[in-house]
């Protein structure tokens, strides 16, 4: 049982890295950058910033099965306009999915499996906490390449 409260913790932690990084590097931006794309095909600075700081609220709704309109319902919900707003959505976000989690007994973290709109697997609780944070360590990654694209004064030490 120790272990399985170990690993939760362990995400958890990890998870909480990536929001603390994630909000630094979303400071430093400044507002005129908002709009830079890399490439048509990619999206804009804040429109990658948006979905960056939905994933942890977003991903718990999906991991609690709701549909499609009410997850775009959500999304739609958690928009800001600024930095600042941007940043509240993340760790607003960030603690709930950890109350969440942590109100998990060890068995229902590891067996309990529930299945996004999307998927035809239900994944288990463990299993989704690993998916959100390797989704936000994706997307955050993203970030600090546009910032370097942008000339943004980023380095290695930004990301720990």
């Amino acid at each position: 049982m120790q272990d399985s409260i170990h690993t939760r913790e362990l995400l958890l932690h990890e998870l909480s890295v990536l929001v603390r990084t994630t909000r630094q590097l979303l400071m430093k931006i400044d507002a005129a950058d908002w709009t830079f794309r890399p490439h048509e095909s990619m999206r804009t600075l804040k429109e990658l910033a948006t979905h960056l700081v939905q994933i942890p609220a977003v991903d718990l709704a999906i991991l609690l099965e709701n549909d499609e309109i009410a997850i775009r319902q959500l999304e739609a919900e958690l928009s800001a306009e600024d930095k600042e707003g941007l940043i509240d959505v993340l760790e607003t976000g960030f603690i709930r999915l950890k109350e969440y989690m942590e109100s998990l007994d060890p068995h229902t973290f590891f067996e309990k499996k529930t299945t996004a709109f999307y998927a035809h697997e239900p994944n288990s609780q463990a299993k989704w906490l690993l998916e959100i944070v390797t989704h936000t360590a994706h997307h955050r990654a993203q970030l600090f390449t546009y910032l370097k694209q942008l000339g943004y004064d980023v380095g290695m030490f930004d990301l720990y």
